[in-house]
């Protein structure tokens, strides 16, 4: 018999050890369970090192709610697109950090309350399930093995809700798709590096410019974004999917500007 092996993700110990407990009684589910999401991702790397990769992972929507923020490295590993950068590793960014390192296991979220804006983003980053916490075994198990045969499951009640929010997405996508596209590349080179937290200094070293042409770039960049600051101008080019500048040490060339 072939076992679907399913890793449980939620920093409630006593709910996580129960279900994985009761999926442990199917006889083809094999059920881990982890309580974090660097545990999570450990899980995962090692299941796979093991020649033993997950299929489904069961993560809760509020993980690690209330706790100190994660580490930096983590944060941008698991943060999904147009996350405010610095932005706590919770159940739908560790969504993203899933896809990322592993596209092939299939994330449920577990919900304590129907969200559609939340559904929503865990949609974008890559989940194929929303489901109540307290939704019965037999839901669950059905949920399980149907993303397994491609299916995507949301409540009916958020289905109008969902897709009201990710067309809007898509909207402000686009919008901040033609802003970033109004840039020059010299400008999209400086959004870039303002994407990677470089400030004035640290971007006229990288490109070679002085800091005052720098900061006429930046000025302009603001401008044609429609923004007031770099934050916004970050979230913005997340938002259209603008990456970080890479911090790969800059080969030697002529200073510009």
């Amino acid at each position: 018999m072939v076992r679907i092996r399913v890793l449980v993700v939620d920093d409630h110990r006593i709910f996580a050890e129960s279900l994985a407990a009761a999926l442990t009684a199917e006889p083809d589910v094999d059920v881990s369970a982890a309580g974090s999401g660097p545990a999570a991702l450990r899980c995962l790397e090692r299941g796979a090192a093991e020649s033993r990769p997950y299929d489904v992972l069961l993560v809760d929507a509020d993980l690690g709610a209330g706790r100190p923020p994660q580490p930096a490295p983590l944060r941008e590993a698991a943060a999904p697109v147009g996350a405010p950068v610095g932005a706590p590793v919770d159940g739908i960014a560790l969504v993203a950090g899933v896809r990322a390192v592993q596209p092939g296991v299939r994330t449920v979220v577990l919900a304590e309350r129907d969200d559609p804006r939340r559904a929503a983003l865990a949609l974008q980053a890559g989940a194929v399930g929303w489901v109540a916490k307290d939704c019965s075994l037999s839901r669950l198990l059905t949920v399980v093995r149907g993303v397994l045969r491609e299916e995507t499951h949301l409540p009916p009640a958020l289905l109008t809700g969902v897709l009201r929010e990710l067309t809007a997405a898509r909207k402000h996508r686009s919008d901040s798709e033609r802003l970033v596209e109004s840039l020059t590349p010299r400008e999209r080179e400086v959004l870039r590096c303002m994407v990677a937290g470089l400030g004035r200094k640290a971007v006229a070293e990288r490109l070679f410019l002085s800091p005052h042409t720098v900061r006429t770039h930046m000025q302009n960049v603001l401008g044609k974004l429609g923004v007031h600051s770099t934050l916004a101008a970050v979230a913005l080019a997340r938002r259209a999917g603008v990456g970080p500048a890479d911090l790969a040490p800059p080969s030697n060339g002529a200073r510009a500007g």
